[in-house]
């Protein structure tokens, strides 16, 4: 009887994480997912592909209000709808609760399941940039899904860079904008010489064979790593999680042995759009009320530069949440994990006027 009960209870504790995890996804609906073919896609380079599949998943009614949520390079639709994140935003209650909002994900050009280089073309894909990603998202909204205005566009690292994009090009499809982790100026600096890095390590590889390659090249792997460390993660946190060479050798090692299966097409094209990013030129253009919202410790968008108060004294109804660097911050993945700011986004929403259809 005494074994039977002592299994039952390890059997039950075994469950907990599962049953966890399916309490947090059950807080709001489960995503749908959706492909909508885009014909004749003409790139800014003037390159035109008779179909761009675009991908996208939505959670909550179509009847709610639309909210588009960007995600970050080399991630998709996917990786936005995580315990940290969709747990924290799209349950009853929460800022943008999935009974009242009607949230798309979208996969950009390149990632997840929309048109890619390794869907067959390699590196003969047009070569896009985060122009050509953000009118994919305005045609599939548009002719898609048949929507002309969003409540909010709200984006991290590549996907707030887009939202900025989309601020100046679109300017009055959005009555809101939350960028996070970006900021609206010139790609440059540390920021775009770690990306020539990963993408020439890449390049340089005797497997990368111009893109033609039989198995995906070695540098790939070490290279992700190598920025994902340099650029993401907090200093104060890493120096938690690592005070010691021997810990410090661990987790890299750790980093190094995990499942990688990029392509790397796909890699490279995902860090080389950003090459032309600079909405700067065109902020005076944006009408929504905008909400930027970086870390301290943002290793690839340092607050001491002073240039986010700067642009942001350009554009009327704009201000900075600049969330403070700690042991659980994580530099530029902190806005990945929306408890640092989910409540100021509620506030900062219901302040918002809808400005009409």
């Amino acid at each position: 009887m005494l074994m039977t009960r002592l299994a039952r209870l390890i059997a039950a504790c075994l469950l907990l994480p599962f049953l966890a995890a399916a309490a947090i996804a059950a807080d709001y609906p489960e995503p749908k997912r959706g492909t909508y073919v885009a014909r004749d896609f003409r790139f800014h380079t003037g390159a035109v592909l008779p179909e761009v599949k675009l991908s996208y998943l939505t959670i909550g009614n179509p009847s709610g209000e639309p909210v588009l949520v960007l995600h970050g390079t080399a991630g998709s639709a996917a990786s936005m709808v995580n315990p940290g994140f969709a747990g924290e935003l799209f349950g009853p209650g929460q800022p943008l609760d999935a009974t009242k909002y009607f949230i798309i994900i979208p996969d950009a050009i390149g990632a997840g399941q929309s048109s890619k280089p390794s869907d067959g073309m390699r590196a003969a894909f047009p070569r896009y940039n985060y122009d050509d990603m953000v009118a994919g998202h305005h045609r599939l909204l548009t002719e898609g899904l048949g929507i002309r205005r969003v409540r909010l566009i709200i984006g991290n690292s590549m996907g707030g860079m887009h939202a900025w994009i989309w601020g100046v090009t679109h300017p009055d499809f959005m009555d809101a904008l939350v960028p996070m982790a970006s900021q609206p100026t010139e790609m440059s600096s540390r920021n775009w010489m770690m990306r020539r890095l990963i993408i020439d390590s890449v390049r340089n590889d005797p497997d990368w064979n111009n893109g033609n390659y039989t198995t995906q090249p070695k540098a790939l792997r070490v290279a992700n790593v190598f920025y994902g460390i340099a650029t993401n993660g907090g200093t104060l946190a890493y120096q938690e999680m690592a005070p010691t060479r021997e810990a410090a050798d661990k987790l890299l090692d750790g980093r190094l042995a995990a499942p990688f299966t990029a392509d790397a097409n796909d890699f490279m094209y995902q860090w080389d759009s950003s090459r032309d990013y600079n909405p700067a030129p065109r902020l005076d253009r944006i009408r929504a009320r905008v909400l930027a919202i970086n870390s301290a410790d943002d290793e690839r968008n340092p607050p001491e530069t002073g240039i986010m108060e700067r642009e942001l004294k350009r554009i009327p109804n704009a201000r900075l949440l600049l969330i403070p660097a700690s042991a659980q911050t994580r530099g530029h993945g902190t806005t990945g994990m929306a408890r640092f700011w989910k409540t100021e986004l509620g506030e900062f929403l219901a302040t918002v006027p809808r400005r009409g259809s």
